[in-house]
Order: structure tokens, then C-alpha cells, then sequence
């Protein structure tokens, strides 16, 4: 039933083109692309405390990515058609203790299904096709989608990126702005290859599990001059939450470098069964504080400012983050891998609870400037204090490194390799810290 209304758009679209004569279809062929993308992901996790197993995980696996994008037909209306096929091959997972294939499993959010005993799968694979029209400078598509907005983005921190599926409509027929709406109803995670309903943390496990199959979201971009842009966007998962979000980008010459302006707010409330939720409202979000209580409604104002400066090679950052409110900022978190549109998003935390008061800085370098183009190097250092929980505030903090070389030129030009590093420590409850490091080995070929 998910997948009726999508082949029936796809069939439609072939059979348009079949009428078209060969002169309408040329752009639908010669602009067509296909691209072949390979990804080599090592993940290792240490969890340092708690009695949990297990205490430590690794996966190790290769990804292959085949993305195709048609052109669009010629005429008033140009319609066209895209494909991204992926494969996930296991190579290796489980944690380093020697468990059974049943004990070795980290979380519903690693790069691969598991069987019904809980063990990983060697591999899978995934389709989605996109039906795509065009009229001037507004697009149409319907099918799988790969959002990046404010209110929803896509999660890309495993062997393949998370995949939803819905409609979304783009416009940018009037001058320096870029308007945007669509619904969403369905998400795959990063490693699955079915499609399941939307949710946020708090309403997505046990057996009273509640979810919703309609996310509507309406925005718009303005780049008021080249250096300006103001957006706004609105976000609705029925049932759950309306969110609305401000947004504020600017870059301006000061002296030799460039000084950057990063200015995010978002203001989240419950809607639907989830304005009148309590402990035991099965549409009640975790991470509510308020009379006693941890969960119920939303209800969050996150308000985020980053100021970056580069130079020379040379990029540095300082951001602050206020999060208020009764309970934790909301985004679609079905609990097998999430992003949210937010600075404080890191490579094991999100610096998201209640109450939370959120400092960053963070240091880059790029080594073209003395001579080695290609790599790059940067840390990032975030605190948060104030945090609400069920037993009084709390305080977390995160390091992370990255280190990335993509061969400029050469036979191997193009191939990229990126070494990530975290350490996260928390005074959560439940919450264990955390030392974790990633390998990956990228490399993309054209084929068309």
C-alpha cells in the first residue's frame, strides 16, 4: 500500500515520455547523470562505564551508492525520473568481548538490520525512484526524498544515509527567493530497508508505541544580498508537535578574512494527542520536566547564535545555545538515527534538554594554504550545563576531532580519507560516556 501511490506517479511519467516525440525527450537523455558512490565505514565505540553490554562495539562495512538523475523533457512541463539504489555489505561487527552474534548488537541505530535472533545481516539493499515535474523554475517531486531544511534534515552518520519518503514542491520563480513545501510520510533509517512511520524520542519503543504518517512543512529563503539571507520555515508532525523556526545567515569582508553570522531559533509545541499528554499519554514526549512529571507535552524555545572568523587557512568559532522550556527541543527521532537542524548537533551528542545552556568552540585548518590542498583538520569543544532531569540539573560536555584528505590529482585522485574522533562525558542518569572513532574511505565515479 506505501509503494502504490509512487509506482503509479513513476508509471505515469514513462508513459508521458512515451508520447513525446524525440526532440521532447532529448533533455530527458542528455542531461541525464549517474553517479557511482563507494563508502568504506569503521565505527568503534567504547562505552566507559555502566553494566550494560555491550561495553564496547565496533562495525565495519561497504557501502555502494548508485544515484541517477534524468534530465527533465522539453516543453512547458519537463518531467523526468531519478533512481538511488544502495547496498550495504557487512564485513565485520559485534562488540570485542567474544559474544554470541545475539549479544553483539549496540543499538537499533548501527549500519545494519539484524535477523530475528538479533544477529546482523551480512547485507542489504535499498531502491527509491523519484517522479519529478518541472514548470520554469519550479520543481516538483514526489518520492524519495533526501531533505536538508531547518525542520527537516537527513541523517548521513553511518555506511548510508537515512531516506524519506513524501512529496516537496520548490520554487525560485521570484528573485532571491526560494520558497518550499511538502509532506512527508514515511522514513527508512540508515541501516534498514523498510519504510516506517515518524515519531520523536519518548513515543517510538515498547509495546504503546505511537507514530504519525503525516509531517507537513512549509518555508522560505530570502537572500536579501549575496552576503544576507533570512529563512523561515514551519514544521507539523500531527499528533506531535508544530514548530516554527527563524533563521539568520550573514558573511561580511573584515580585513584579509571573512567574519560569518549564524542565527537559529526555533519555537516547538505540542499539537494534536500530544497537547493534552501526561506520564501515561501514549503520545507524550520523554524529557518533560515539569510538577514531578518527565514526560508530556512539547513544549521548547531553542535559541542558537555561532560567529566564525577564517583567515589564512585559518577558521575559528564561538557559539552559545539556550534551550527553554518544559521539555527537550523535538525533531523526527524514530530511535534508529536522527539529525537536527542545530550547531550543537555533534558526532555522539545534541546538547538538546530542557533548560540546557550550550557553549562551543571550534578551530579548522586548511593545509592548501601551505601546500598540501586536499587536507584538512579540525576540533570542536562544547559544554552544557543547567540541563533538566528527573533527579535535579546536570551537566555534559563533548571533544571531537576530524582529520580528511581527499586526493587532489593523480590515479587516485578523488578518493577521500577521513579519521573522526569523539569523547563524550555525561552526569546523566543512564547516560554512559562515551569514546568513539570512525574511519572512512570515500571515492565517487561518473558514469554518465
Amino acid at each position: 500500500m506505501v509503494k502504490k501511490p509512487l509506482a503509479l506517479a513513476i508509471a505515469s511519467a514513462c508513459l508521458s515520455l512515451s508520447v513525446f516525440s524525440s526532440v521532447h525527450a532529448a533533455g530527458f537523455i542528455e542531461d541525464s547523470k549517474a553517479t557511482l558512490s563507494l563508502r568504506n565505514f569503521y565505527i568503534n565505540t567504547d562505552n566507559r562505564n555502566g553494566a550494560n553490554n555491550p561495553s564496547k562495539y565496533e562495525e565495519w562495512g561497504q557501502g555502494f551508492m548508485l544515484n541517477y538523475q534524468s534530465g527533465f523533457t522539453e516543453g512547458t512541463v519537463g518531467v523526468g525520473v531519478d533512481a538511488l539504489g544502495m547496498v550495504g555489505v557487512r564485513l565485520d561487527g559485534g562488540s570485542r568481548q567474544g559474544k554470541s552474534s545475539a549479544e553483539r548488537q549496540p543499538s537499533a541505530s548501527g549500519s545494519f538490520p539484524r535477523e530475528t535472533d538479533g544477529s546482523y545481516v551480512d547485507n542489504f539493499s535499498t531502491l527509491g525512484l523519484t517522479a519529478k515535474a518541472r514548470i520554469a523554475k519550479t520543481e516538483l517531486r514526489y518520492g524519495t526524498l533526501i531533505p536538508k531544511l531547518p525542520v527537516v534534515t537527513y541523517n548521513d552518520g553511518r555506511l548510508l544515509p537515512q531516506t524519506f519518503e513524501g512529496g516537496q514542491i520548490t520554487s525560485k520563480d521570484i528573485d532571491q527567493l526560494t520558497l518550499t513545501a511538502g509532506q512527508i510520510e514515511h522514513v527508512k533509517a540508515r541501516g534498514s530497508s523498510n519504510n516506517e512511520e515518524l515519531s520523536i524520542a519518548g513515543s517510538n519503543s515498547g509495546s504503546t508505541a505511537r507514530d504519525s504518517n503525516q509531517f507537513r512543512f512549509a518555508g522560505a529563503d530570502y537572500a536579501v544580498t549575496k552576503d544576507l539571507t533570512l529563512q523561515y520555515y514551519f514544521g507539523q508532525l500531527e499528533n506531535f508537535y508544530d514548530q516554527h523556526f527563524l533563521g539568520l545567515g550573514h558573511s561580511i569582508k573584515l580585513g584579509d578574512g571573512t567574519f560569518k553570522t549564524d542565527l537559529r531559533y526555533f519555537n516547538s509545541q505540542g499539537s494534536g494527542n500530544n497537547k493534552s499528554s501526561d506520564d501515561t499519554g501514549l503520545y507524550a514526549s520523554t524529557g518533560y520536566y515539569s510538577n514531578g512529571r518527565t514526560s508530556g507535552e512539547v513544549d521548547n524555545r531553542l535559541y542558537s547564535a555561532l560567529f566564525s572568523y577564517a583567515i589564512y587557512g585559518h577558521t575559528v568559532a564561538a557559539g552559545y545555545q539556550i534551550t527553554n522550556g518544559d521539555s527537550d527541543f523535538p525533531f523526527l527521532n524514530q530511535g534508529d538515527g536522527s539529525s537536527a537542524y542545530i550547531n550543537t548537533d555533534s558526532q555522539i551528542a545534541k546538547f538538546t534538554r530542557a533548560d540546557e545552556d550550550t557553549w562551543q568552540v571550534r578551530y579548522a585548518y586548511d593545509f592548501a594554504t601551505v601546500g598540501v590542498p586536499g587536507l584538512t583538520a579540525g576540533v570542536t569543544y562544547l559544554s552544557g550545563d543547567n540541563a533538566a532531569s528527573s533527579t535535579g540539573d546536570k551537566s555534559e560536555w563533548e571533544r571531537d576531532i576530524s582529520v580528511a584528505y581527499v586526493v587532489p590529482d593523480g590515479t587516485f585522485k578523488g578518493v577521500g580519507l577521513t579519521w573522526k574522533n569523539a569523547m563524550y562525558r555525561s552526569q546523566f542518569d543512564g547516560q554512559r560516556d562515551q569514546d568513539e572513532n570512525r574511519l572512512i574511505v570515500s571515492y565517487s565515479i561518473p558514469l554518465l
